[in-house]
């Protein structure tokens, strides 16, 4: 009787053994599958303005909500930004799902160094994975920064930039649509924008650099 109750009991510890490998075998990782860093050129008052934004393209078998911090480093130059779920925007493009921020900024004047970044990403598990990519975009502006301007209902642009876009905002400054721009000049009504659009500003694209530039809004209502 003793014997083929320690068989049973040594039966019972190997089941449970296979059972609760099966269970933390069935934790996985969150995936980085690409990122990058975008460089801004914003109009302002003072002249423009470079900011930076820092997006990743990532998966979690558990979904998005599982996960709970982003770092991106710069293991060089010894620098290192977090980002929470409290802290990132989510943008989702058709089924791909990308967090980052429009925020990546250095102290003072200084600029934000070039080379290889590593970007990690942790889930509420505290599963890790990383990934390395390269901000090469260049120091100095490649264009002329576009201008934008409407006279009644005429607008003109004079852009370098291979792609540009008016984006639509409302009253509070909310982005309610974009329109791609084929022409640098003519009647602003024949885009259409929706009746919550207040003012218009000129987005201009070069993604062979990673840079883009945004003009003031303009009012059109």
């Amino acid at each position: 009787m003793k014997l083929i109750t320690s068989r049973l009991a040594g039966s019972f510890l190997a089941v449970l053994f296979i059972f609760s490998l099966s269970i933390s075998c069935s934790r996985s990782e969150p995936r980085i599958l690409h990122g990058f860093i975008e460089l801004v050129y914003y109009s302002t008052r003072e002249g423009v303005d470079e900011r930076f934004s820092f997006f990743v393209l990532c998966e979690d078998d558990d979904g998005i909500d599982n996960l709970s911090e982003l770092h991106l480093y710069h293991d060089r130059e010894g620098l290192r930004w977090l980002f929470s779920t409290d802290d990132w925007v989510i943008h989702t493009d058709e089924e791909n799902t990308w967090i980052g921020s429009r925020n990546i900024a250095m102290s003072g004047d200084s600029l934000l160094p070039r080379g290889q970044y590593r970007a990690v990403l942790i889930n509420k598990s505290g599963e890790r994975t990383e990934r390395r990519f390269t901000f090469d975009s260049p120091e100095e502006p490649p264009h002329n920064f576009p201008t934008f301007s409407i006279i009644g209902d005429f607008f003109t642009i004079n852009s370098e930039y291979p792609v540009n876009q008016f984006i639509g905002y409302d009253y509070e400054g909310n982005t309610v649509e974009t329109k791609i721009i084929s022409e640098n000049y003519g009647s602003i009504n024949d885009f259409y924008f929706y009746e919550t659009v207040s003012s218009v500003a000129l987005w201009a694209e070069d993604p062979d650099y990673l840079i883009s530039a945004l003009t003031e809004a303009v009012l059109i209502r």
